[in-house]
């Protein structure tokens, strides 16, 4: 018996002594995991911050260089007219010429906007001062020339006697290879922001109001941005088609590029599918056709008419008004409804009567008339003007009595008792020096 108690404690201790032998090598299997999950853990966490720190780093070195660029462009910046060179004049079709402008300092130029515009002081022979005329880009930023591509203005068929364009006449006519003009810095809001959202974008002109949609669209594709952009561009025939090769290199080496050309009045030796797509006008219709939807930012330059019938259709179309851009050549506007003036004493009148002192006439304007300017042409009343936009400065007129609101931010000074009459419109009667 007391052999057998003897042999039950032997393997009992035996037993314990694998249980806690099995125990401690337990929990040295579970501390060595701890440790290697959590050096495992240690390395992922410093390779994230090492990553964020990276990061951090590299937004700083982007942030200081576009500091560093933005100062720059500061620094080549300039005020008031600056002289260049004209290096290259190209005819590009029937009274159309491309100017290529060097620096005649030979510093480097200024970054611009893709759709931007520069101002030029022009001492034409027989006028009594200099002519102040504004010409779009139509080119992206290139860094020894601006380019501005210029049409004559020819004078309406069906009023005789009046003369063709003077500034434009005198680009076509006058000015050649080494000429040296005064250039003001571009300027204008009328463009495409590259480091804003990338929306799908249609680029829609008529005539020389193609100019700024090059600028744009030489912009977006040459930065490698990828989205999609609808290129719409009326003109009657091949002999009024601008910069006809130009599009058709890009419609081949960008697949984001769609072009379409619109002929109105195509001549016989015209070909369908080769020198344009569509024997129409540009419109709205077309766009209903063409385009996939109608979710994209529309941005349109042309005469007046064409402009009025294409942002007219695209709010039919349901397009939301802040995504339509537009800027009219030449004395052309585009008309858009007047908000409701706001309330209280300073609020404008549904009419009020302006008088134009030096010429002698009084007019009633209204809000749907538009801008102070544009009373003035309807009215037969000479106000000098260049870009339309506010910037230029050439339409300022001193107000002898009553007071303007502006109905868009401005680039030119107005000075105190005067006004930019291309974008103010009346808040009370008043009366002006023209």
């Amino acid at each position: 018996m007391q052999s057998l108690i003897a042999k039950l404690q032997t393997a009992f201790a035996g037993n314990v002594g694998v249980s806690v032998g099995f125990l401690i090598v337990a929990a040295l299997a579970a501390q060595i995991l701890l440790i290697f999950f959590t050096s495992v853990r240690r390395v992922f966490y410093e390779r994230e911050q090492q990553n964020l720190s990276r990061q951090r780093l590299q937004l700083l070195v982007k942030a200081a260089a576009l500091k560093a660029k933005d100062a720059e462009q500061v620094k080549l910046q300039w005020n008031g007219y600056r002289k260049f060179r004209v290096a290259r004049k190209v005819l590009e079709c029937h009274d159309v010429y491309s100017f290529y402008l060097a620096p005649h300092d030979g510093k480097p130029l200024p970054a611009f906007k893709p759709g931007q515009y520069v101002t030029f002081q022009l001492d034409i022979p027989g006028r009594d001062k200099p002519v102040i005329r504004c010409y779009s880009l139509s080119d992206c930023h290139r860094k020894d020339y601006y380019r501005v591509t210029i049409k004559r203005a020819c004078a309406p068929s069906d009023v005789p006697g009046v003369p063709h364009g003077c500034a434009s006449s005198y680009f076509c006519d006058n000015v050649r290879e080494g000429d040296i003009l005064d250039v003001k810095a571009p300027g204008g809001n009328f463009c495409i922001d590259l480091a804003a959202k990338a929306a799908p974008v249609v680029l829609i002109s008529g005539g020389v109001g193609i100019t700024p949609m090059l600028s744009m669209a030489h912009a977006i594709l040459e930065s490698g941005d990828k989205r999609d952009v609808w290129f719409f561009f009326g003109a009657r025939n091949r002999a009024d088609h601008i910069q006809k090769e130009t599009l058709e290199r890009l419609a081949a080496e960008y697949d984001n590029f769609h072009l379409q050309i619109c002929y109105s009045k195509p001549a016989s030796e015209d070909t369908h599918g080769r020198d344009y797509h569509h024997s129409e006008r540009v419109s709205v219709d077309l766009f209903k056709k063409v385009l996939p939807s109608n979710n994209f930012e529309f941005y349109i330059c042309g005469p007046g008419a064409f402009m009025k019938s294409i942002t007219d259709g695209l709010e039919e179309w349901g397009v939301p008004d802040n995504a339509v851009f537009f800027e009219a050549f030449g004395p052309a506007t585009v008309k858009k409804a007047a908000a409701a003036p706001p309330t209280g004493e300073t609020a404008t009148a549904t009419a009020v009567q302006i008088t134009f002192s030096r010429s002698g006439k009084t007019a009633t304007w209204k809000p749907s008339l538009g801008s102070l300017l544009d009373l003035a042409d309807e009215h037969g009343i000479k106000i000098e003007s260049g870009c339309r936009a506010g910037n230029c400065g050439t339409c300022l007129v001193a107000i002898k009595s009553g007071a303007v609101d502006y109905l868009t931010e401005h680039g030119a000074d107005a000075e105190s008792g005067s006004c930019l009459t291309c974008v103010c419109k009346p808040r009370t009667n008043l009366v002006l020096d023209a």
